[in-house]
């Protein structure tokens, strides 16, 4: 069985891993809210609890989670990439950044 990440909203373009110790090459069988799965092989290793991209993520475009952007991508992002710090930025409460 292949290791699960949740999708939280049909308008997510990442998704949260759910298991420990998931390395590169790996098959993470991802489930949305209906059931629905797909099947998205990691690129790199990816804690339990972090962010794994579904799509290709241009630099500039939103990161969505939960059907809302948590930020913005510093960095092109490919379908299996771990989602975090060093490829984006939050646009919350920063100023900078207009909505």
């Amino acid at each position: 069985m292949n290791p699960m990440a949740l999708r939280c909203s049909d308008k997510d373009n990442v998704a949260v891993l759910f298991e420990e110790n998931v390395t590169a090459g790996t098959d993470v069988d991802v489930r949305d809210k209906r059931g629905n799965t797909m099947v998205i092989k990691i690129n790199e290793a990816i804690p339990y609890g972090h962010k794994l991209a579904l799509a290709a993520i241009a630099k500039g475009e939103d990161i969505i989670k939960y059907g809302e952007s948590i930020g913005i991508a510093t960095r092109d992002i490919a379908p299996g990439d771990y989602v975090h710090i060093h490829n984006m930025d939050s646009k919350r409460g920063r100023g900078d950044w207009k909505e």
